[in-house]
């Protein structure tokens, strides 16, 4: 809108510009004619009452003494000219006829005598001024030519100029107040207008397929805006009926993996145990002198496999149904420091500046935590290394608990850093790799965030955060 009105501004300006000129020309134009026309009259009737013969030679004498009261009566300068084009008399006060006069030039002449109107109009511009010079023929009561009449004008543009700059001075005044104006609407009308794009633009931006995203109620502007706000609104809807299915179809494959995984430990120890039964079946002797420690043997290596089975049992049992929280107020320091006392190892190093820090929570969990990040970080280090290090640190602010474990083992491979919190994922040779699965479940139950850091060849550093709650 504002650049519209700038345009028609510019665009009026410039045809007014194109106005005032045409009208100052067309005003030259027909008062040098008019002008033309009153002196020929004039001319005609002195030569219509002179007692001189009507001729050329006769013209300065005819016209000496009227051509004076021709040029301030009609307030113009006038020259008459032979047919030759040499000057022969001149309203000029100053002026004085000799023989360097300049006569008119021959293509004026030429252009004169040519034409219908036997007149012509010759346009110079000096100076920056535009002159006009009007000749035409001067001719007897019987139409024969006897000289040449030229009329100066020197056109004065002052009154037009004068007029077209107040002209475009209230021009700007009106445009400029206009587009004052126009800024103003523009920016409320915008702002009014663009108010509902914001809110749409900025729930857009919000908009996650990991979360329960809301629906606009808004109240529309125009229709096209009602329309976006209902297309959010089902895209919303479908989004979430889609987020739904996805979740419980990531959690039937986590499931059925699992359920894979259990099974495959599950059968991992039967067979042996069926080849143990067999074997035994076969080479049972009942006077056997060795049949107390056969079966012994026996006895233990079914028990072996059976443990087996429990802890695989046991390790499900825990990720699937984890136990309710019991939330006491603790100091974190002791609770830590309690679960490091299980570690005999001398590398396995606590840091902690304060003594005490207070929150609510669960002291098993928390043990849990502890313990199988510590675990986790022992086993990453090669036995044969020769310089072993692991570091828990706790720190906290205001709001959070900040526990951190580091160790210089050998890292984490990069392909296996997006598979680490996965329940079955596991790099070691044993156990189910449900580990750190369970204790991100605990730490996102408080609302608390597990991250890790690694380099290949130098360690890995697993972060956890917890809120501080005093209630």
């Amino acid at each position: 809108m504002i650049v519209l009105i700038v345009l028609a501004s510019v665009l009026l300006a410039s045809i007014s510009i194109i106005q005032f000129r045409n009208e100052a020309k067309e005003y030259h134009q027909d008062r040098l004619e008019n002008k033309e026309n009153a002196i020929k009259e004039h001319i005609n009737y002195v030569l219509s009452t002179t007692t001189y013969p009507l001729t050329t030679r006769n013209l300065p004498l005819i016209f000496k003494d009227r051509i004076h009261e021709l040029s301030d009566i009609h307030n113009l300068e006038i020259n008459m000219y032979g047919l030759d084009g040499k000057l022969l008399i001149s309203s000029k006060s100053s002026f004085s006829i000799d023989s360097v006069a300049p006569p008119v030039p021959p293509y004026v002449l030429k252009l004169v005598n040519s034409s219908i109107e036997k007149r012509y109009v010759d346009i110079k511009t000096v100076d920056g001024f535009k002159n006009r010079s009007a000749y035409s023929q001067i001719k007897d009561d019987k139409f024969k030519p006897l000289g040449i009449l030229n009329l100066p004008y020197v056109e004065d543009d002052g009154f037009y100029d004068k007029e077209l700059r107040n002209f475009l001075i209230r021009l700007s005044q009106v445009y400029g107040f206009t587009i004052v104006i126009a800024f103003g609407l523009a920016y409320f009308l915008s702002t009014y207008i663009t108010q509902s794009l914001k809110t749409i633009s900025d729930r857009i931006n919000e908009t996650s397929f990991l979360q329960k995203n809301k629906k606009i109620y808004l109240k529309a502007n125009s229709k096209e805006i009602d329309s976006l706000i209902k297309a959010y609104n089902g895209m919303v809807g479908e989004l979430e009926k889609s987020a739904i299915k996805l979740a419980q179809s990531e959690r039937e494959e986590a499931w059925r993996e699992m359920a894979k995984q259990v099974a495959h430990e599950i059968k991992n120890p039967l067979t042996p145990m069926r080849l143990t039964v067999q074997s035994f079946q076969r080479k049972f002797d009942p006077n056997d002198p060795d049949l107390k420690q056969k079966l012994n043997d026996y006895s233990q290596t079914l028990i072996q496999q059976i443990d087996t089975m429990s802890a695989v049992a046991s390790a499900f049992s825990n990720f699937a149904s984890m136990p309710a929280q019991q939330n006491e107020s603790l100091n974190v320091v002791e609770v830590v420091e309690l679960a490091l006392d299980i570690f005999n190892e001398a590398f396995v190093v606590f840091i902690c500046k304060e003594k005490e820090i207070t929150t609510q929570f669960d002291r098993t969990q928390l043990i849990r935590i502890i313990t199988n990040l510590v675990k986790n970080a022992t086993q990453a280090i090669p036995e044969d290394q020769d310089y072993k290090l692991v570091v828990v640190r706790l720190d906290r602010n205001e709001q959070w608990i900040k526990i951190s474990v580091k160790d210089n083992g050998n890292g984490i491979l990069p392909e296996n850093v997006s598979h680490i919190f996965e329940p079955k994922f596991t790099t070691k040779s044993s156990g189910m790799g449900l580990g750190l699965g369970i204790i991100k479940n605990i730490i996102e139950n408080y609302n608390g965030t597990i991250t890790f850091e690694t380099e290949a060849g130098k360690g890995t550093e697993f972060i956890v955060t917890l809120p501080i709650s005093t209630t």
